[in-house]
């Protein structure tokens, strides 16, 4: 299985950026997919979570600001971020619970795609 992550680029404060993260491989099933990101220095925080009912959960610092969604036809989790700010910049990663056989689950991660926002 594997997660390919885009998206993420140079972008002045109070932009956006939506980033698309595609699961492809040997794929049973997905359960909760999501974003987490790591700024330099810092340890990996959650960003958000979406189960595969389509249930949310956000980290504090994006709530009202960032929008998770999914395409299950697709294998493919999005991370719509509005109103960014320079401590936004991080490298993102995508994860994915993934369901590979009748019993055999594993969490997937991307590689990572990074988000600048300038002051």
């Amino acid at each position: 299985v594997q997660l390919q992550a885009s998206g993420g680029g140079l972008v002045q404060s109070g932009g956006s950026l939506r980033l698309s993260c595609a699961a492809s491989g040997s794929i049973f099933s997905i359960n909760g997919m999501g974003w987490f990101r790591q700024a330099p220095g810092k340890q990996r925080e959650l960003v958000a979570t979406i189960t595969g009912g389509g249930s949310t959960n956000y980290g504090d610092s994006v709530k009202g600001r960032f929008t998770v969604s999914r395409d299950n036809a697709k294998n493919t989790v999005y991370l719509q971020t509005n109103s960014l700010r320079p401590e936004d910049t991080a490298v993102y990663y995508c994860y994915a619970d993934v369901r590979t056989g009748l019993w055999k689950r594993n969490d997937y991660w991307g590689q990572g795609t990074q988000v600048t926002v300038s002051s």
